[in-house]
């Protein structure tokens, strides 16, 4: 059955559109910032919380602060899960 003349341009228009295009490689190995960042951020809000307990009251800054602590140190602690989103 012949094929109308339309249907010829279409064929050859779609077949003109597409272009391959190289794959990108997957990344193999981690950013070399990740895993101190990561540590820094888990450690510090730990030793945040704890240093909170244990002599919050006896320090300035942290008894101003009073409950907001727990968010800084969270928060930090936080971070380090986020920023360990980026480790492979």
């Amino acid at each position: 059955m012949p094929e109308s003349s339309s249907r010829k341009t279409k064929k050859s228009s779609a077949e003109k559109v597409k272009v391959e295009k190289t794959p990108k490689k997957p990344r193999t190995t981690s950013r070399v910032w990740v895993a101190p960042v990561m540590l820094g951020c888990w450690l510090l809000g730990l030793i945040w919380l704890v240093v909170f307990y244990v002599a919050g009251q006896d320090i300035p800054v942290m008894r101003d602060l009073n409950n907001w602590n727990l968010l800084i140190g969270m928060g930090l602690i936080a971070v380090g899960f986020v920023v360990s989103t980026q480790w492979i």
